[in-house]
């Protein structure tokens, strides 16, 4: 079906894999566009519930762009590759009703980092590696790097990671806030589901409200405390709130 992704969907859960293991899983065109085609079938899908990225193979979960596509840009297709990028995948997956774990498995760089940090929560295996190097290239992030990483880690740590190009382990990136969880290779893939199973076992509206509320916080047009009392309002006419309620007083589980 796709090119450069394989899919497999089990218990609610889609596991995407960038599927580019001789390019270190690069994003190219045609891995943006795949990418964004199977986060609307995600989102478009009321059988799935939440979605995991990775990336194939033991060294890279994606190790940035495709640079061999760069020297044929100029500004103009420069910001049209950016903005095509954060307006197919990684607002996407930020901005979706439906939880995305990036299960990172060997080098994030670059386009990597950003797409790990566009998901809503990171694994990292013990062999992850994350940067943004653009710099070298005499380039900036262009997929949201700048703007996510200052919110995960804050602005002093993210301005020297990614004007220095330096590269961090999955222990630092763990230490500074960048990931969640960082966990043996092996385990990796059975934690990220792991983790995303609890999460649907929960209220599916209730959490998608609480991507939407927290998401409000950086978003300059809304005020965050307001988002969340409206969306609190909001849960009080759903008949998953009625179930969950019912199931606590009647000290049952509740069937979502």
């Amino acid at each position: 079906m796709y090119q450069s992704l394989l899919t497999e969907t089990s218990e609610r859960i889609c596991t995407i894999t960038i599927n580019r293991p001789d390019k270190l899983n690069a994003l190219n065109k045609t891995v943006i566009k795949e990418l964004g085609q199977v986060i609307d079938s995600i989102n478009n899908d009321p059988a799935i519930g939440g979605a995991i990225i990775t990336g194939a193979g033991p060294k890279s979960f994606v190790a940035g762009a495709d640079i061999s596509e760069f020297l044929t840009l100029d500004p103009a297709t420069g910001t049209e590759l950016a903005q095509l990028g954060q307006d197919n995948v990684f607002t996407k997956i930020e901005y979706s009703s439906k939880p995305f774990i990036a299960a990172v498995n060997g080098f994030a760089l670059g386009g990597g980092c950003e797409l790990a940090m566009a998901c809503h929560i990171r694994m990292a295996s013990q062999n992850a590696k994350f940067g943004q190097p653009e710099v070298n290239l005499g380039l900036i992030p262009g997929y949201g790097g700048t703007q996510r990483l200052a919110q995960l880690v804050g602005k002093g740590k993210a301005l020297e990671l990614i004007m220095s190009a330096n590269m961090i382990d999955a222990t630092e990136a763990h230490r500074i806030g960048l990931v969640n969880h960082v966990v043996s290779p092996e385990t990796l893939i059975e934690e990220s589901r792991k983790l995303l199973l609890t999460i649907l076992s929960k209220g599916p509206g209730a959490v998608g409200k609480v991507i939407e509320a927290i998401n409000a916080l950086y978003d300059n047009n809304k005020n965050g405390f307001a988002e969340e009392i409206r969306l609190f309002g909001e849960c009080f006419g759903t008949a998953e709130m009625k179930e969950g309620v019912t199931a606590f007083l009647e000290k049952r589980k509740a069937q979502f």
